[in-house]
């Protein structure tokens, strides 16, 4: 399907990527990257308030925009089960846990995260909203996830 996508040949794609799990791994990898960017832009913000608020827009916006990336992406095994490993990926769920509701890593603050993750993510590809247009499914997702993370 990636060769088919891309218009290449299957042999390019495995010369590139020995095992469909390099294939998985890279694209995890780049959505990785991506949310580092979007960290990076609110890390930058002149206040807690904007760098917060920026955060959880560019999330939204990047799950939003990536529904069927998102939706391969949470669902491989491969994933599940290497990206908690990797320096890179603790690092960058760090970043933004700090930045969203502050340092509290404690089991209250990982599972507050876990749960805004995993609803966002989630409601991106959920059958009930595979029929609103993007602009509805963020504003209603930010509006949620605002009342979740900081009852406003």
């Amino acid at each position: 399907m990636i060769a088919d996508a891309i218009g290449v040949t299957k042999a390019a794609v495995y010369h590139q990527f020995k095992t469909k799990e390099e294939i998985v791994l890279a694209a995890a990898e780049d959505e990785l990257a991506r949310l580092e960017a979007t960290i990076d832009a609110a890390d930058a913000m002149p206040s807690r308030e904007e760098a917060r608020e920026a955060l959880l827009t560019g999330i939204v916006d990047l799950a939003v925009e990536r529904r069927r990336t998102v939706s391969t992406l949470l669902s491989d095994p491969v994933i599940a089960r290497f990206f908690p490993e990797q320096e890179s990926f603790r690092r960058v769920m760090g970043r933004m846990n700090r930045l969203l509701i502050g340092d509290d890593s404690g089991p209250e603050g990982r599972v507050r995260m876990a749960m805004v993750i995993a609803a966002i993510s989630g409601a991106v590809i959920h059958p009930f909203t595979v029929d609103l247009d993007d602009d509805t499914l963020a504003s209603q997702l930010l509006r949620l996830a605002r009342r979740f993370l900081w009852n406003t």
